[in-house]
């Protein structure tokens, strides 16, 4: 049964992956969000999660769901953290599970994508010299040359003030 929550408790990669699985899969993807201890050149201490609680939770529930229908696997979980975090904490983690590789794989790419693009969750890294900064959120390149059509620049900058980075 696919799963989803937003938490402000420590994420347990292992508690993640043991919501997927079945005898009939052959694959498990997982994926890990960390907090990096460096962006764009900048040294980082930490990073700050901020966001809607319930209204995430029904986002990311939502995500799940048509994960779970493009795979034709309601064997997904997926949980992101709010509040402060360390450097290499997990912000969010995606479990998988489907017959094949392909299929888990796409599907725990689609979740951290629309996380991305829709779940009202926002950071803000703190730096080492004290200087504290939002991010703006980020299209990858990848999926970046439609980035004009959801509000994006050329670059596939979001738009301040849109979710997540």
């Amino acid at each position: 049964m696919a799963w989803s929550d937003i938490t402000i408790d420590p994420i347990d990669p292992s508690t993640v992956v043991e919501r997927v699985g079945a005898p009939r899969d052959g694959a498990v993807a997982l994926f890990l969000g960390t907090v990096r201890n460096r962006n764009e050149g900048r040294p980082v201490a930490g990073m700050e999660y901020e966001g809607y609680g319930d209204m995430a939770r029904e986002q990311l529930a939502t995500i799940v769901a048509e994960a779970a229908a493009r795979a034709r696997s309601d064997r997904i979980a997926a949980v992101h953290r709010l509040g402060e975090l360390a450097i290499g904490e997990v912000s969010v983690a995606i479990a998988v599970s489907t017959p094949h590789r392909a299929e888990a794989f796409d599907a725990a790419r689609y979740v951290i994508e629309e996380i991305k693009k829709r779940l009202p969750v926002w950071k803000r890294e703190r730096y080492l010299d004290g200087e504290a900064e939002w991010l703006d959120g980020e299209v990858p390149v990848a999926v970046g040359a439609a980035a004009g059509r959801r509000g994006g620049d050329e670059d596939g900058h979001l738009h301040p003030g849109t979710p997540h980075g």
